[in-house]
């Protein structure tokens, strides 16, 4: 009796994580460039009371284990890296990658290592900060976007951004007072993951590679096996589909609220128990 206690309260714990996240892809359904995520479950232990029997030496012989397990456990929250819808925004400072590419943004250095804090994001809506020497392209939170060399894109005083061109290879340009185009020097770095959901997020639009992931893949190097393509002027919008995580949000509660009345029905069979030496 008390094994299915313990067995309903773990359904509980596992899908109130399940809609946690459910609630997180609903609450970014407008962030640009967030990736879905999906809650995996395993199951526990199984307790095995009769094993299977194909003994030909025994009669009868049991086709089938008598088991009973546990409960749940959840195991991994899997982030669908599918491409969201593309909007226009008309803004020069804003980038939509077409692919399996990611920008990289140098969150500066690390405290612990002393080393530059290379992160990787899909939110391409740009900022520019005066630098010393020009303006540099940034993240919201003014970290700088680096080029295939890389280093920040800084782009000449002398240059406004909405005259910046770029093309699908993120190469940077401008029309001269001529009417002649003009080579910035700059291309924006994209790489690939060989397993992009091994990527840690970490706030912001940002991940961070990891060993499951792998070494980023430069495109610009040829170390992919398809390129991705920049769109100058749009943005990737989030790729959460409002009305799959609404019925994804049902079927948890029902599950939560199913599990619940596992817990009630046992207690009751228990106090029935206890009644019978009245």
């Amino acid at each position: 009796m008390m094994r299915s206690l313990w067995t309903a309260a773990s359904g509980m714990t596992s899908q109130q994580l399940n809609i946690d996240t459910i609630s997180n892809n609903l609450a970014n359904v407008n962030t640009t460039g967030y990736k879905k995520e999906r809650m995996e479950f395993k199951t526990l232990l199984y307790q095995t009371m009769q094993r299977a029997d194909q003994d030909p030496a025994n009669t009868p012989a049991r086709p089938v284990n008598l088991q009973v397990g546990h409960g749940v456990r959840p195991i991994a929250t899997a982030r669908a890296f599918t491409t969201g819808s593309f909007q226009r925004t008309d803004n020069a400072q804003d980038f939509a990658i077409e692919g399996d590419g990611f920008f990289i943004i140098n969150r500066g250095a690390d405290p612990a290592t002393g080393e530059d804090d290379i992160t990787y994001t899909r939110d391409g809506s740009f900022k520019t900060a005066v630098v010393a020497d020009g303006t540099m392209l940034t993240t919201a939170e003014g970290y700088p976007v680096l080029s295939v060399d890389g280093e920040p894109i800084v782009i000449p005083p002398e240059v406004l951004m909405k005259d910046v061109t770029v093309d699908e290879n993120g190469n940077m340009g401008y029309a001269n007072a001529e009417g002649q185009y003009e080579d910035l020097g700059f291309q924006f770095a994209l790489v690939q993951f060989s397993n992009p959901q091994g990527l840690e997020s970490v706030g912001s639009n940002l991940f961070k590679q990891t060993v499951a992931s792998g070494e980023p893949l430069s495109e610009a190097d040829g170390e992919t096996n398809k390129t991705s393509r920049l769109r100058q002027n749009f943005l990737e919008m989030s790729n959460v589909a409002v009305a799959n995580e609404m019925v994804d949000l049902i079927i948890a509660q029902r599950a939560y609220d199913l599990n619940s009345k596992v817990i009630t029905t046992s207690d009751e069979m228990l106090q029935t128990a206890n009644a019978l030496k009245r």
